[in-house]
């Protein structure tokens, strides 16, 4: 029974999206906080953790059928003391809690449900989403409850419960402490593990559709990544071609399912079908920020324009819809949104009120015919794989009857042929049809938007940014970049304390900022200098990179804990995080950041540091090289030869722009670039007497490239400059270095 008429409860005042979508619950919601755990004490029960974010399908089922529901709000009350926590604020709980419930099942996910114990918030049940009424093989959300509240009143039963919190929670630390970092070795490590790593992805390739393993299938940004500077390790060998074409096939397939909003750009979250085809709708940021950069470098390392253009798709998809006016960006777009037809009324199949999966998105034939004119509508169907009774096959839960999803089912040139027209005018014709259909879109009811602020995915973002303007020359992507680091400067960094804050919405910032959040926005920043050469992005990066080393390391047995010693004294432990996931771990990316600005500021702390974090990932025996993809990266960068490229010249001369275009232009993985202008102040963030030392030739700026702080003669000219970097590119020897 649903009460229209519930007063809010405690989550009114919260500012995240996902905690206000259950503020007019019945359910007495807390926050996750010392009121709600004294509450629980007071009262004597257990504790009932949900955990979940705002765009999450099945979090909004369970909110739908349970939390809204009045007699089951009303058992919540009864027995437990109930909080929500937004997985996308508090990562680091979400990490403990869903370890707890996987070794409990065997599985978890979103929403995810724990029982804790009220004194030291211990967990001792659990599970994901649980239905109303019962379903075979799955106990209904009521009765589960009523049977553990009344397990807890029984005296007998609860010391049976406190028995199993206390040996659970004693594995649950156990398995958390063996898979953190061991102590860091000092042997070096070889390249074993790469190969290692290839060796798995290579067995898990899926020749046909591309990616790895089975349905539901990830973009996993981090493996694709690993194998690019795979690539780049092993150029002229078989194994290098392989790691190659793995890659470049991946992201065409995906760039052609319909994981990829063919009208709009950006990448849904993942496919539940092996060939990309149905998605799973919810756009997030950081994977669109991912995929934009391995795009980038896709198409920088194969030339292919292909790869660039979706690269740009995706990147002005989060400038439209994803972008905060003042500029940071948002978090994510929901999957589900209400049907409505063209005028973005409501479809009378479904009740005002009723979202849908993908309905923003999907197409009937005859709607699609309605829209288009005759021409366009013949070349589009065949083009985007139309139906006239819908084209997914995988739909078991009936949302997709009669309805398309667009995917590239055949190629520009397979559908010129078709039509006996040329490629340009098929592709014309398509960028308008493309056009007419966004624009009817956009009239329709939009999945709600989560437009909260997070640090570590907009650090994610400043560096796709950064690349596309580096990859393309276009200012745009490069003043959106400066835009949202001047937006992070001013709401989420405490000049005062040096200290970062992780969540902005409304006006306001709230909780620690969590190594990733250092360890992503840090990485943006080098990205952001070797951009626009604004020597206070790095002058910034290296305070936060001092901070990240104090606040985040442990000293004993290596590696980044992911909170800092005074994040929540609530938490049942204090917890790393070093296997890649859809975000790589923050080691991952903190290792090579660092070890950058060990090239640029002579920090020889940072190099130790960065080679810290590397061994003692990769030495840990729980960890297989395979889980570490994108520390992989990092470690290549490191054992390779760094590359330097030191500019010498004013920025606004057309020939120092000349000559960063032409370091821009080439993909080398760990290059530093450095500008060494007059009079600007960038000696106080470089120390290198080598990099200091540097100046124009006769007058004209000039660039040096170096090699372990051994330089090549300086250049003059841009092409000669390009020539040396593909010499580096391929290994090739250059001109003999300066005595």
């Amino acid at each position: 029974m649903k009460n229209q008429e519930t007063k809010p409860n405690r989550l009114i005042y919260e500012k995240s999206p996902y905690l206000l979508q259950h503020a007019d619950n019945p359910v007495d919601w807390y926050p996750w906080g010392e009121e709600a755990f004294e509450n629980a004490r007071k009262e004597d029960r257990p504790i009932l953790v949900s955990i979940g974010y705002s765009t999450c399908h099945w979090c909004h089922v369970m909110a739908e059928e349970s939390f809204s529901d009045q007699g089951v709000a009303g058992i919540m009350n009864q027995y437990f003391t109930c909080i929500k926590i937004d997985r996308e604020e508090r990562p680091d709980l979400d990490k403990i809690y869903i370890t707890a419930v996987s070794a409990m099942t065997g599985s978890a996910g979103w929403p995810l449900n724990v029982f804790l114990t009220p004194q030291d918030l211990k967990p001792f049940f659990g599970g994901t989403y649980f239905p109303r009424l019962p379903r075979p093989g799955i106990m209904a959300w009521p009765d589960l409850l009523v049977q553990i509240g009344k397990a807890w009143k029984n005296p007998e039963a609860r010391e049976k419960i406190l028995v199993s919190a206390d040996t659970l929670t004693g594995m649950l630390r156990k398995h958390l402490s063996e898979n953190q970092s061991s102590a860091p070795s000092e042997q070096p490590i070889h390249d074993s593990a790469m190969d290692e790593a290839f060796s798995v992805f290579q067995g898990s390739y899926d020749h046909e559709k591309g990616g790895f393993g089975r349905a539901p299938k990830f973009p996993s940004p981090a493996i694709l990544n690993f194998l690019l500077s795979y690539a780049h390790g092993r150029k002229g060998h078989a194994s290098g071609e392989s790691a190659t074409n793995m890659v470049l096939h991946t992201l065409r397939s995906m760039a052609r399912g319909g994981i990829y909003d063919q009208l709009g750009g950006g990448f849904h979250r993942y496919a539940v079908d092996a060939g990309w085809h149905v998605p799973h709708f919810e756009k997030m940021l950081y994977d669109n920020a991912q995929l934009a950069s391995t795009y980038l470098s896709a198409y920088q390392m194969s030339g292919e324009e292909f790869y660039r253009e979706v690269a740009e798709d995706t990147i002005q998809y989060v400038l439209r819809e994803m972008t905060h006016p003042e500029g940071g960006f948002f978090s994510a777009q929901d999957a589900d949104s209400l049907p409505g037809n063209l005028s973005g009324s409501v479809s009378e199949e479904r009740s005002e009120h009723q979202k849908v999966e993908g309905a923003y998105y999907v197409w009937e034939y005859d709607e699609l015919q309605s829209i288009l004119n005759p021409m366009s509508f013949s070349i589009f169907t065949y083009r985007y794989g139309i139906e006239s009774h819908g084209n997914v096959a995988s739909d078991p839960s009936g949302e997709f009857r009669n309805k398309n999803i667009l995917f590239a089912g055949h190629s520009i040139e397979e559908t010129a042929e078709q039509f006996q027209r040329s490629e340009t005018e098929i592709q014309w014709i398509m960028k308008e049809a493309k056009m007419v259909l966004l624009a009817k879109r956009s009239k329709r009811p939009k999945p709600h938007l989560d437009d909260k602020i997070i640090l570590s995915w907009n650090g994610l973002m400043i560096s796709a940014l950064a690349k596309a303007y580096q990859a393309t020359g276009k200012q745009l992507y490069l003043d959106a970049a400066e835009k949202a680091a001047d937006f992070i400067h001013a709401r989420l960094y405490d000049n005062h304390t040096r200290q970062l804050y992780r969540i902005w919405r409304e006006g306001e910032r709230k909780i620690n900022g969590l190594a990733s959040d250092y360890s992503f926005l840090i990485q943006g920043l080098i990205d952001l200098y070797e951009s626009g050469f604004r020597y206070r992005r790095l002058e910034w990066a290296g305070i936060l990179a001092s901070e990240l080393v104090r606040l985040f390391s442990d000293h004993g047995r290596g590696g980044l804990f992911m909170t800092r010693e005074d994040h929540d004294r609530n938490l049942l432990m204090r917890i790393k995080e070093e296997g890649d996931s859809v975000l790589p771990a923050a080691g991952s990316i903190a290792a090579l950041s660092l070890w950058k600005l060990s090239r640029y500021t002579g920090n020889g702390d940072f190099q130790s540091r960065a080679r810290e974090i590397t061994n003692s990932a990769l030495g840990n025996p729980n960890l297989h090289a395979s889980s570490v993809p994108q520390m992989l990266v990092t470690l290549a960068a490191m054992k390779s030869d760094p590359v330097q490229v030191v500019i010498a010249g004013e920025k606004t001369d057309p020939d120092t722009r000349e000559l960063i275009q032409a370091v821009h232009r080439t993909n080398h993985p760990g290059r530093i670039v450095f500008l060494a202008e007059e009079d600007k102040g960038w000696k106080q963030v470089c120390s290198h007497d080598f990099l200091r030392n540097v100046k124009p030739v006769n007058g004209k700026p000039a660039a040096y490239m170096c090699v372990n702080q051994t330089c090549q003669k300086p250049v003059t000219d841009s092409g000669e400059l390009a020539k040396m970097l593909i010499r580096t590119e391929i290994g090739e020897p250059n001109k003999p270095v300066l005595p």
